[in-house]
């Protein structure tokens, strides 16, 4: 669970929240129409806009947002050093076991493909394929809700229009004037709140868990290449840190 997210999501609502009861309640800013316009808006252009299959996805890829999948480079360098020293005194094959109990796939199918003996050319274009077409896959699930960050505020919009209009047909009816007016408002808020605490956010965060992935995978498709070449375990652990920020570069062999 990244706690960053979580508690960034929940003290921003917490503080909207409380500013609207410490005013006149939350029971003004509920509109039911407004509510249709921007929710229900939203969902259907989303609905045009992408596939079904990334829309009954949409929660999963939130999910990501607030509990990532597990990236720990400092421990992966670890196991590509201890992989290195094993290989290098016993030769690639010694690894077969290790990799048949592998949890990382992208290891797994990596050094699988140097114990079978496959040349190194073809074991680096075959997982950087594997790498573009998961950052396309991550990058189109990003535009759900960079596209919803849009729409919303749109639909916000949209819905201004409408309680504007009605507003001014209604003139003349001084009790018809409130609920327009309502409607015109909540709608832009609504809007600017599903856009902007969900939408764009979101959006960020997703493309910065789908870098720390790239670089992670590239970390290890680097190293694969060191231990099928037969490289000293010492330069495959400087190879590796160097993927990492300087203060947290600490070697085993120090």
């Amino acid at each position: 669970m990244d706690l960053g997210s979580v508690i960034g999501l929940v003290l921003t609502l917490a503080l909207l929240f409380g500013a609207m009861l410490m005013g006149v309640g939350i029971g003004p800013y509920i509109d039911v129409p407004s509510i249709l316009i921007v929710f229900g808006g939203t969902i259907g252009t989303l609905m045009i806009g992408f596939k079904m299959e990334q829309i009954k996805s949409f929660g999963k890829i939130f999910m990501i947002a607030i509990k990532p999948p597990e990236n720990d480079p400092k421990a992966m360098i670890a196991k590509l050093v201890e992989f290195s020293t094993k290989a290098r005194k016993e030769g690639v094959l010694a690894l077969e076991t290790d990799v048949a109990n592998e949890e990382n796939d992208f290891l797994k199918r990596g050094l699988g493909m140097a114990i079978d003996g496959n040349e190194p050319d073809i074991i680096r274009d075959l997982l950087e394929i594997d790498m573009e077409q998961m950052d396309a896959r991550h990058k189109s699930n990003q535009a759900i809700f960079g596209q919803l960050g849009g729409f919303a505020g749109a639909m916000g919009m949209i819905g201004t229009l409408i309680g504007l209009v009605a507003m001014l047909l209604n003139m003349a009816d001084p009790a018809a004037i409130g609920p327009a007016m309502a409607v015109a408002l909540l709608t832009t808020m609504y809007g600017a709140m599903l856009g902007n605490i969900v939408g764009g956010p979101v959006e960020n965060i997703l493309g910065v868990r789908n870098d720390d992935e790239i670089i992670l995978k590239t970390l290890i498709l680097e190293g694969i290449m060191s231990i099928q070449a037969g490289d000293n375990p010492r330069v495959l652990e400087a190879k590796l840190l160097a993927f990492m920020a300087p203060n947290e570069r600490e070697s085993q062999f120090d």
